[in-house]
């Protein structure tokens, strides 16, 4: 009952913005070449949720000044896709677009139809409604069914559709998918960190990997899918001392350039070849 009441008073927090800051605050010692992209980043994210998740940009950023084989490129390169990275495509982030985009005599009636996974649609909800809605959906075996999605503004219907679904946001820091992206984007950000430490000159290549992460739906799965292989297969084992490549850069964007499967198997066939190569 106490969990339960502590999910309650998050979500009304959430709402009524109880948690937001009135400013963001970059970080001390920012570039002044990585400055720009970081406002961009900055901008994006108080837009997608709010100015609190744009200062978790910031602090994310942080812990990158003054590090050591951080260069002006490789840290250009962080802020552009962790701010990518950060404001994740979701249904609620289609209906935010959609409701920007200008109303004209041929595009009055113009309708964006995209296919969604119906774990993914549940992902997005609060976590208390959320995980025994997931549950039922895989008791059920059609969590992995896509289902079609209209966003229109055609009609006060489909306007005041749109309203409420990019009026979600507020739940989105509280539903499970939000979650799985804070996890998935720590271990990023600390694969990038080990890098620096141990493989510099891959630094570059581990940062990059995150672009194969994009979109939405079976697309997404794959890459996020094929993202952790690599990570696992290549660049961890490399890291941990148990795997020797000598040009583990070119290995990773060798890796990240295999075409998706639904089942993996062409990039765990390459990934095998550029392990016993070395």
């Amino acid at each position: 009952m106490a969990g339960f009441i502590n999910v309650i008073r998050s979500t009304i927090s959430e709402i009524a913005g109880i948690n937001d800051i009135a400013e963001v605050i970059y970080p001390a010692g920012l570039p002044a070449v990585v400055r720009p992209i970081a406002e961009e980043g900055v901008a994006i994210l108080i837009d997608y949720q709010s100015p609190a998740y744009a200062q978790l940009y910031c602090d994310r950023l942080r812990r990158f000044i003054g590090r050591r084989g951080v260069d002006d490129a490789l840290f250009c390169a962080i802020a552009h896709l962790l701010s990518a990275r950060m404001s994740y495509l979701d249904p609620i982030r289609i209906a935010q677009l959609t409701l920007r985009e200008p109303v004209g005599p041929d595009r009055g009636t113009a309708v964006d139809q995209r296919r969604f996974r119906l774990d993914e649609l549940v992902s997005a909800l609060p976590e208390i409604v959320g995980d025994p809605a997931m549950r039922m959906l895989e008791w059920v075996h059609c969590a992995h069914r896509t289902v079609p999605v209209r966003f229109s503004k055609a009609g006060i219907f489909g306007l005041k559709r749109l309203e409420f679904e990019a009026w979600l946001r507020h739940w989105r820091r509280l539903s499970t998918r939000y979650e799985k992206e804070r996890v998935w984007v720590e271990r990023w950000l600390h694969m990038i960190d080990r890098a620096l430490t141990k493989r510099p000159d891959a630094a570059m290549a581990v940062v990059c990997s995150a672009a194969i992460v994009e979109g939405y739906g079976t697309g997404y799965r794959h890459g996020i899918a094929a993202w952790h292989q690599i990570i696992d297969g290549l660049a961890k084992p490399s890291f941990d001392g148990t795997l020797v490549i000598t040009d583990l850069s070119g290995a990773i964007e060798r890796a990240c350039a295999v075409p998706r499967d639904p089942q993996g198997e062409q990039l765990r066939k390459v990934i095998g070849e550029l392990r016993l190569a070395h």
